[in-house]
């Protein structure tokens, strides 16, 4: 099925003049291009937001972290 279509467009850009062909090659590889990345896109999670959602997470935690960061810090 997809080799059909695959014939089906090589025709299509077979009767397209010369002088058109960079424009088609153009609207091709945008076309692509954009299939492809949202192809990627999928799945991914684009920000963090909501991620600790529901964890109870102890300061003292917090504080030992910042103690081992900023150990120039008071605290």
């Amino acid at each position: 099925m997809h080799l059909d279509y695959k014939k089906k467009i090589l025709q299509e850009i077979e009767k397209v003049p010369e002088d058109k062909i960079v424009s088609i090659y153009k609207i091709i590889h945008l076309l692509t291009k954009e299939i492809t990345s949202e192809a990627k896109k999928a799945g991914k999670r684009i920000s963090l937001k909501g991620i600790w959602k529901g964890s109870s997470i102890d300061d003292s935690l917090f504080a030992d972290a910042k103690k081992s960061l900023f150990p120039y810090e008071k605290h």
